[in-house]
């Protein structure tokens, strides 16, 4: 089968294009730094020429509002023409759990725009929604930082290792469209403000984790919902800990 991985060069795109070739599978690790530009359209057409499928797991330079929302759409839309030329047969999409329930966040407002192109695209598709990455703790707790604290949500957290996502986009890639999204969450599930806490201690970091109901994710208000997966989501087989391990 011959593979096309927008956005092949990143943390999710390197072990996914990995994964598939590792079965046998052409694949094409497409990014700008490949001459590959979903923004532009530069090459998008040499690149998708006898691909079954394109599988996009492209990410925005830039998380401010504006500029997150022309990423999406904008690459989405000349992407989804190029595979209608090219008779590409299944998109597949990586996107997040919960991003409708997030509307005060520009990211995921974009991510919700990125999914409406797909399922009205006409080309047959799979969207696999995930949660956040363990890979990611630290830039959340990053955000969260004033001073030596860092101020958290306790909401419930199901953060996933990258490598259970490549994993299961690789399952979606080899599969049949389901023209619908699919979910996917970590094995674990504990309050936003603990897992930090927790990965910060084994880190040896000596900031201070406070739990604070009216902190935001990223600029949005969440509940025990916002960031956990609905009924019957396949679930990563990597623990925090063995994460870690790694």
């Amino acid at each position: 089968m011959k593979i096309v991985v927008i956005g092949g060069t990143g943390l999710i795109g390197s072990k996914l294009v990995e994964r598939l070739r590792a079965g046998g599978h052409e694949v094409t690790a497409a990014a700008p730094s490949s001459g590959v530009n979903t923004l532009t359209g530069e090459g998008l057409a040499e690149a998708l020429d006898g691909a079954q499928v394109v599988a996009d797991v492209s990410n925005s330079p830039s998380f401010e509002d504006n500029a997150v929302l022309e990423f999406f759409t904008t690459s989405s839309r000349n992407l989804l023409a190029a595979e209608a030329a090219a008779g590409v047969g299944h998109h597949v999409a990586l996107s997040v759990v919960g991003a409708e329930r997030l509307p005060d966040s520009g990211y995921m407002r974009a991510k919700v725009a990125q999914e409406k192109l797909i399922a009205e695209s006409g080309v047959p598709y799979s969207i696999l929604r995930a949660t956040q990455f363990f890979e990611f703790l630290d830039g959340i707790a990053a955000t969260s930082t004033d001073g030596n604290q860092v101020r958290l949500s306790p909401a419930q957290f199901q953060p996933v290792a990258a490598e259970d996502v490549a994993a299961a986009l690789a399952d979606v890639v080899l599969g049949d469209p389901v023209n619908g999204q699919r979910e996917l969450a970590g094995p674990e599930a504990r309050g936003l403000s603990d897992f930090v806490r927790d990965h910060l201690a084994q880190k040896q970091d000596p900031r201070e984790v406070v739990a604070d109901e009216a902190a935001g994710y990223f600029g949005a208000a969440i509940d025990d919902r916002s960031l956990t997966p609905g009924d019957n989501p396949r679930l990563g087989k990597i623990t925090y800990k063995e994460w870690l391990a790694l």
